[in-house]
């Protein structure tokens, strides 16, 4: 008796079984890195350079006060520099990197600000010259910067970078389950390569035809799915690696705007390589449809001779 109906079957059920699980396995794959990447470039990075800009501008706006107090540096140039450092305070709080404590690391460092600005025009009131001026001043220094203690401005900071940057290497990082669903995701996709390719042998040889053209499709779409989606992951994670590499370098001054650019470029576009993640979803079990296409007919068609 003919066994093609259940070798036919039988191919048909492994064929949608790996390909919903390569599906499910490599979307999700796909999604994760992407997602990371997206949150890399969106907040983190964001964060992390707004951190940077409110650092340098405050130490730059001390070397604008000099022993004799604010006259002769520009008053304006220290007053704008402070503002630039609120504003990007403002930046890093919205971008909420750390979450809760990363904000009250931040309302802190606000904080410490007007009392560090409130030294220092208090040393501008006083006559040049005098004792008072120069410890207001010193004062102002110990808040900004005091190297024996990480409760001065610079140091909150400082703590608050390296958490942000904790989050972003846990972002720009594959992660263990990552890599093992990737690991696990080409083992399917092999498999089910290996499968459709046997089917197609199978078929051709039963019922003699050149080739199965749905299986034939499916195969050439599966390969070219799958090809796209390993360039994206790999253009998505040099990327994320770029521009984590930029921003360990702590840039200061003018060298923040060129990192935040250089960030920006490696991570061009990643949100909406992210934005199609559901597609991803959507095209496998497409060609899971167009796999079982390509059998059922060939079942429908098979009709075992009955004994009379």
């Amino acid at each position: 008796m003919s066994t093609t109906a259940r070798d036919l079957r039988r191919r048909l059920k492994l064929l949608v079984g790996l390909g919903l699980a390569a599906t499910l396995v490599l979307s999700g794959v796909y999604r994760a890195v992407h997602d990371d990447a997206a949150r890399l470039a969106e907040a983190s990075s964001p964060g992390v350079l707004a951190v940077d800009t409110a650092r340098s501008s405050l130490l730059l706006a001390h070397e604008a006060v000099p022993e004799s107090g604010l006259e002769g540096a520009g008053s304006g140039s220290f007053h704008t520099r402070v503002s630039v450092a609120h504003q990007a305070l403002a930046l890093a709080a919205s971008e909420n990197v750390t979450g809760i404590e990363g904000r009250r690391t931040l309302q802190t460092v606000t904080g410490l600000i007007a009392v560090y600005t409130g030294w220092v025009e208090q040393a501008h009131r006083e006559p040049a010259g005098s004792p008072l001026r120069t410890a207001y001043l010193h004062y102002a220094a110990r808040v900004l910067d005091d190297p024996d203690t990480d409760q001065d401005i610079t140091g909150r900071l400082d703590l608050l970078r390296e958490e942000q940057m904790a989050v972003a290497e846990k972002e720009a990082a594959l992660g263990t389950w990552t890599a093992w669903a990737l690991a696990v995701g080409a083992v399917l996709f092999a498999a089910l390569c290996a499968a459709l390719v046997e089917a197609q042998r199978f078929t051709r040889r039963r019922f003699r035809q050149v080739a199965d053209v749905p299986l034939l499709l499916a195969t050439v779409l599966w390969a070219a799915g799958a090809a796209v989606l390993a360039w994206h992951t790999a253009w998505t994670r040099a990327g994320a690696a770029d521009a984590l590499a930029e921003l360990r370098g702590e840039p200061t001054g003018a060298r923040v705007a060129e990192a935040g650019g250089s960030v920006a470029g490696h991570l061009a576009d990643v949100g909406a390589r992210a934005a199609v993640s559901d597609l991803v979803l959507v095209g496998g079990v497409a060609l899971v449809a167009l796999t079982v296409s390509g059998l059922l007919p060939r079942i429908a068609e098979y009709r075992p001779r009955r004994p009379r």
